[in-house]
């Protein structure tokens, strides 16, 4: 398994479709880009920027559902893509110690993820598969480029990107 972080949560410009970026902790510096609903993507977008629901979403009542029941989160991981869906566990340890693993969407598995605070996985097939190496790490005049720069790189792969060229 490969641990990723959230890179970014745009909107696909061409297909006005919210996309999850995926990037590799550690590696060959793959990214892995999902394509999810306005829904999802708000959650995660609220999680990834730390910003308190005023009531609790899904996910907040899943966590909270599970503390209740002497159960822990312990990661999730985005296993497979089968006609053209992606597929992802949900890994909870119960109050007796066994490990349950539950099937969800990757939106759902994602920020259910990042509210537990728990590792995000990427299987290595599916990263060798579909994992896309974005090169953020450039030579210029003095060696790097500052983020503002790499940024705007990353936001004009994702302006350009379309969901079929993952396909």
């Amino acid at each position: 398994m490969i641990e990723v972080n959230i890179q970014a949560v745009r909107i696909d410009i061409g297909s006005n479709t919210p996309v999850v970026l995926l990037q590799e902790v550690e590696g060959k510096n793959r990214s892995l880009p999902i394509f999810i609903g306005e829904m999802e993507a708000s959650a995660i977008n609220l999680m990834v920027n730390e910003v308190e629901s005023p009531r609790p979403l899904t996910h907040d009542l899943f966590k909270i559902m599970l503390e209740s029941l002497n159960s822990s989160l312990t990661y999730v991981e985005i296993t497979e893509l089968r006609d053209k869906i992606y597929f992802a566990e949900i890994h909870i340890l119960n109050a007796q110690k066994d490990e349950i693993k539950i099937s969800a969407r990757p939106s759902d598995a994602i920020a259910l993820g990042l509210k537990a605070g728990v590792p995000i996985y990427v299987s290595d097939e599916l990263m060798e598969i579909e994992g896309i190496e974005i090169n953020l790490l450039y030579e210029s005049e003095e060696n790097e480029k500052d983020s503002e720069e790499l940024i705007e790189d990353f936001t004009d792969f994702l302006d350009q990107v379309k969901p079929d060229d993952f396909l």
